[in-house]
């Protein structure tokens, strides 16, 4: 392997332009060896803009000694063949959430990574913001106190022309709406925050403001295995949207995390704030975001495989937000409390 190492990139629509941009900001830790779509205008008009290698072949970035791995950008419904291929070649794999449209075929990808003896990471890149890191190492250090309770909210926006694109929010190539496109991210990071849930009672629906395949709105409430308690809302119909949030009520403060920033009411009347404002993508624009926390995964990513250990945001981590929307979704399907399978 050389100095740095060598990136395959193969999906190369609206979600690649901050992969893009942070890998050119990563020149000097990432090679982008070549670039791939199906569409020949596709693949030229990126690798233009960006300055990449066009590549024209997906056999033969598999089969280049010089690629040390792949980032996959392509919809959920593109996965699986690409991963048997480039795993079967011993190359690292990044993926874009979420790893596949169902949790069993994703159990099956992280499995057959696994066999394979190649890394794989998972794009969530919300976990690579500064005011999530803190508020992750407050609460690992104990000084929040224990969580009591916990809300997740995603009251996001998308336009009908979003759904118009064939395919999205359908089940066959996204494997859902609002929880598996949208929601996942802020199920993750909560995840990553208070630990497993044990149970849920939820709804799923599709307004009227959508016409689509999958949900455009869940809630419900949850119960986690450390014994607190809490609730979710995702949906892409509260116009004209809002910024996703994540509130955990402590015995020392109750934090708000929201928009990059992070708010600690202290019980005893002190409010802190750290971090900077950003947006989220929660209007009718999904990519107004920056692309720092790409940056930031990715260069772990790259750094993993050069000490040869896990990424932060592994594929086995990401089956704990996997296994808990299909838990959200057979509940509101069954109309009962659901336990979430553990791993």
């Amino acid at each position: 392997m050389s100095e740095r190492i060598g990136l395959a990139v193969i999906g190369l629509g609206m979600a690649a332009t901050p992969h893009a941009l942070a890998l050119k900001d990563l020149e000097d830790k990432i090679e982008v060896r070549g670039c791939y779509a199906r569409s020949h205008d596709t693949r030229k008009a990126f690798c233009e803009t960006h300055g990449f290698l066009e590549a024209k072949d997906v056999q033969a970035l598999a089969q280049d000694p010089s690629v040390d791995a792949v980032l996959l950008i392509t919809p959920p419904n593109a996965r699986l063949d690409l991963i048997r291929l480039f795993a079967g070649h011993k190359k690292h794999i990044l993926t874009e959430k979420p790893l596949e449209r169902t949790t069993p075929a994703a159990e099956e990808i992280v499995n057959l990574c696994a066999a394979s003896g190649v890394s794989l990471g998972v794009v969530f890149q919300h976990r690579f913001r500064a005011a999530s890191e803190t508020l992750a190492e407050l609460l690992a250090n104990g000084t929040l106190g224990t969580i009591r309770m916990v809300r997740a909210e995603v009251p996001w926006w998308r336009d009908q022309s979003y759904y118009d694109e064939p395919g999205r929010g359908s089940y066959a190539r996204d494997g859902g709406g609002v929880l598996i496109s949208q929601a996942i991210h802020t199920l993750d990071l909560m995840l990553s925050m208070t630990g497993p849930v044990a149970s849920v009672q939820a709804q799923c629906a599709t307004t009227s403001f959508h016409q689509m395949e999958a949900e455009d709105f869940a809630c419900g409430g949850i119960e986690f295995e450390s014994g607190a308690v809490g609730s979710i809302f995702a949906s892409t119909a509260s116009f004209p949207g809002d910024t996703e949030s994540l509130t955990i009520e402590c015995d020392n403060c109750a934090v708000l995390l929201k928009a990059g920033v992070l708010t600690i009411n202290w019980r005893d009347g002190r409010v802190e704030k750290i971090g900077e404002e950003a947006t989220t993508g929660g209007g009718a624009d999904p990519m107004a975001f920056p692309y720092d926390w790409h940056r930031s995964l990715i260069a772990d990513f790259a750094q993993s495989i050069t000490d040869d250990r896990p990424p932060r945001t592994t594929g086995r981590e990401a089956l704990k937000v996997h296994r808990l929307i299909t838990a959200i979704e057979t509940s509101s399907r069954e109309g009962r409390k659901i336990n979430v399978t553990k791993g």
